[in-house]
């Protein structure tokens, strides 16, 4: 600030004056007052943010990053893009499809809920499960390849015939010898 030629400055003025402002004291509350009052001041100029806007900002962008990694699924990275289904071909062979799934999904859920003596052989009985469905995969690659092939048609539709009858073969001797060890127990209770 420039001097003005005559005008004493504030500093000037309480340097002379030094002595007049040592010996008072400020009143009682004055600090608490003074402090309240610049509380009051900041406070009013922070305004308040809201977290809401930032959530939903996150919102929206989980929303898009999650919509378009189902569209890119679907589209390019889907695992049965290289194959087809019965199902595909024709409503027929889709009732077809539907009525073996449902037949095999049943004796799966038998044979998994019998309890073997070990699992071991219950792991060793899921593996070949799952390697005549590597069968039916390839199936389902020649179809796509040739969807007008009755052969290949008629060979889906046995594989699941055979299947169905290798599956219920299956769920029978474990029902067998579920029922022989439930007879020996019985027995031992009774020469008990």
């Amino acid at each position: 600030m420039k001097n003005i030629p005559g005008m004493k400055t504030l500093e000037d003025i309480i340097r002379e004056n030094k002595d007049l402002f040592e010996g008072e004291e400020p009143s009682k509350g004055h600090f608490e007052r003074f402090s309240r009052k610049l509380e009051i001041r900041f406070q009013a100029k922070t305004p308040k943010r809201s977290i809401v806007p930032y959530l939903l900002r996150a919102a929206v962008v989980t929303l898009l990053v999650t919509l378009s990694s189902l569209w890119t699924w679907d589209h390019f990275i889907r695992p049965g893009s290289t194959r087809m289904t019965l199902g595909q071909v024709s409503p027929q062979y889709k009732e077809v499809e539907n009525y073996y799934i449902h037949q095999v999904n049943l004796m799966e859920g038998e044979i998994e809920n019998v309890e073997l003596n070990s699992p071991e052989q219950k792991q060793i009985l899921l593996k070949e499960m799952k390697s005549m469905d590597s069968v039916y995969v390839s199936l389902q690659k020649e179809l796509k390849a040739n969807p007008n092939d009755e052969r290949i048609i008629n060979a889906m539709i046995e594989h699941y015939q055979t299947k169905v009858e290798v599956l219920n073969y299956i769920v029978n001797q474990l029902k067998a010898i579920r029922n022989d060890n439930q007879n020996e127990k019985e027995n031992e209770k009774v020469n008990l």
